[in-house]
């Protein structure tokens, strides 16, 4: 058999964005990294100057917009391209304005439920790796393989805090750290879909391991998982 469709969620630093892009790459599938979906909500409102601070508004435009995921259109070193009502705006959702305004917008339930319904459309057309917090739960419950991939809290705070110096940012470890529990705290106890593992997904712990220790890990799963099939 043949996965189609790979879902890999965590919490937030657990390394989803790394291993989800290798894994995708290794097996010629679309890498699809569903906080995007988000991003791209959230600059469409700035573009139309609605305010972040109006959920109703917000929501209504994630009804209204269509987003799309796309293997790369353009060799500059993006991972996908992402299309909001046919315009690319790949590298535009990565700005510092999206990035302050992103998270409230993520967390409207009306949002969530759009960006799901859209997710699904794009998750469903198969060959795709993707990655998120909901995936194997609420988005693609039907997944061919789930994996959970988690961490312990201060090791995901070293790895983001190491990821920020790297930028330049001087920020202190006892910072980050707190900013990775408040954000497990909102990402599990939402109302709509919260955080947490799906019954039949494969539990990782990457606390310790490298990135290619857990890229080869998964990659044994994908491979149990379609040879048992």
């Amino acid at each position: 058999m043949i996965l189609l469709i790979v879902a890999i969620d965590g919490p937030a630093a657990s390394g989803k964005s790394t291993v989800g892009a290798a894994i995708a790459e290794k097996l010629g599938y679309l890498y699809f990294d569903t906080g995007v979906m988000y991003r791209a909500v959230t600059y469409e409102a700035l573009s139309r100057s609605i305010p972040i601070s109006d959920e109703k508004a917000v929501t209504a435009l994630a009804e209204q917009v269509r987003i799309d995921c796309l293997p790369p259109t353009v060799n500059d070193g993006r991972q996908y391209t992402i299309l909001a009502d046919g315009r690319d705006i790949t590298w535009a959702i990565r700005s510092r304005a999206v990035d302050a305004q992103v998270s409230p917008v993520s967390a409207y339930p009306g949002v969530r439920r759009a960006m799901t319904a859209q997710q699904r459309r794009i998750g469903q057309r198969g060959r795709v790796v993707m990655v998120g917090r909901d995936i194997g739960t609420v988005v693609l419950p039907e997944a061919d393989l789930k994996i959970y991939l988690d961490a312990s809290e201060e090791e995901r705070a070293r790895r983001r805090h190491r990821e920020r110096a790297s930028r330049g940012e001087q920020v202190e470890f006892t910072t980050v750290l707190r900013e990775i529990r408040q954000r497990d705290q909102i990402d599990s106890s939402r109302s709509v879909a919260p955080l947490k593992q799906a019954d039949d997904a494969i539990y990782l712990d990457s606390t310790g391991l490298s990135a290619p220790e857990v890229i080869a890990r998964v990659m044994e799963f994908v491979k149990a998982k379609a040879w048992a099939s």
